[in-house]
């Protein structure tokens, strides 16, 4: 059975978010995805009781924690009953969780869920070589002393070297900087244009953590109140003096200044059918009107995602740019930004859909400023998103994020 019902967005919460190796680097990702839980109970003041999934994801997976939602499950204050899911989808990870408890709730399942991810990225999990992995595991299945002494004959010096994970693609051996050198030369995106979306960016959540905007949806943690990474004193002559650091010749320009930081953190927002939300008096932020993903070769640019993702989708309800009242577009880079922006602006893929004011863009900030926990960030976006619909009771909201492994997702809020 399909239920007819509206998805209502209710309200979010997350952890501060702190550049990795930093202020959160103590803390394990069961740790923080448990913190950004419970605080999205408490903050709702929301029955345990009431939830009947979670749908938690992470990327930067942890063997000793292989089903992180259950986890997460276990240590917050939700009931055991409830069914938790866990997924991994590089940067949209939590659209993909939304969109999970979304069609569980469409689908008659599931009437209150939580959506969301988690980063540590201060403890990943470090391997040893594929010899010293094939070694060690022959030797649980050895059956005396004598024969596990011989198989350590096979262990060289530099299976002992820890070999964390990395950040290039697979598929590629580029990393997701690398990619994006390629496409701002390849759309002509100037240095200039990407320090000033990260300057918008610092300055935009810096203000909204003044005046208590961002704030609102942080449930402290170990002291921490606001996000340690937004720099409000950041100008166009301080961005100007970095060094890029994914082409190092005279032609590159992404830098530590314009590019997201590697961020620890975790985010949740409680999804919820109209009749429950109205039923256990939660008044709605937003409802989801729709969800797109999309996926392209990443010889066509790595985090071109969105140029795809959210035409197709505008086509396929009938929209346009024009119809949004605010946009939140995930930066993972400055150059990622200015790309999508001219494709959506002069068509790539799909038509063109039109120029972004860009008084609309990420109005508290984006990933830039705020930090890039992969798996948290789309939960960070779908919460600012409709908690600042609620205050403006704008009509539409868009969310656009790219992701690593050539995907992206986009989703429209509304409010009626």
């Amino acid at each position: 059975m399909t239920s007819t019902e509206r998805v209502v967005v209710v309200g979010g919460a997350r952890t501060p978010f702190a550049k990795a190796g930093t202020y959160l680097k103590d803390r394990t990702a069961l740790e923080l995805g448990t913190h950004s839980v419970d605080g999205v109970l408490a903050k709702l003041d929301l029955d345990p009781a009431l939830v009947d999934q979670l749908t938690y994801g992470i990327v930067t997976l942890d063997a000793r924690v292989p089903h992180l939602a259950r986890e997460v499950n276990f240590a917050s204050r939700l009931p055991d009953s409830v069914r938790s899911v866990s997924v991994t989808d590089n940067c949209i990870t939590s659209i993909t969780a939304i969109e999970s408890v979304h069609d569980a709730i469409l689908a008659g399942r599931t009437r209150v869920g939580i959506a969301g991810g988690v980063e540590s990225m201060s403890n990943p999990s470090v391997l040893w070589s594929r010899n010293a992995t094939r070694v060690l595991s022959d030797m649980q299945n050895a059956k005396s002393t004598k024969d596990k002494a011989r198989m350590l004959t096979r262990l060289r010096p530099g299976d002992f070297v820890p070999r964390p994970p990395g950040v290039t693609e697979p598929s590629t051996g580029l990393s997701m900087g690398e990619h994006t050198e390629l496409t701002v030369k390849e759309w002509g995106i100037s240095r200039t244009e990407q320090d000033e979306i990260a300057l918008r960016s610092h300055l935009n959540a810096a203000a909204a953590t003044d005046d208590g905007r961002l704030t609102a949806e942080i449930y402290p943690l170990d002291g921490y109140t606001s996000d340690m990474i937004i720099r409000p004193t950041t100008s166009m002559e301080k961005l100007a003096k970095l060094q890029p650091v994914f082409d190092p010749t005279p032609s590159g320009t992404l830098t530590a200044g314009n590019s997201s930081p590697l961020t620890d953190g975790a985010a949740s927002v409680v999804l919820m059918s109209e009749s429950a939300a109205s039923e256990h008096g939660h008044q709605p932020l937003a409802f989801i009107k729709a969800i797109e993903f999309a996926a392209i070769s990443p010889d066509d640019g790595l985090l071109m995602g969105p140029g795809v993702a959210v035409p197709r989708m505008l086509r396929r309800v009938g929209m346009t740019l024009d119809d949004f009242d605010l946009i939140e577009m995930h930066e993972a880079f400055g150059g990622q930004v200015a790309s999508n922006l001219a494709a959506w602006e002069h068509g790539w893929k799909e038509d063109p859909i039109g120029k972004v004011d860009r008084d609309k863009l990420n109005r508290l900030g984006g990933s830039i400023a705020i930090g890039h926990p992969f798996a948290a960030t789309g939960a960070r976006i779908v919460t600012q998103l409709a908690s600042e619909m609620a205050r403006r009771d704008a009509r539409y909201g868009l969310v656009s994020i790219c992701g690593a492994g050539a995907t992206a997702a986009a989703m429209i809020l509304e409010r009626s």
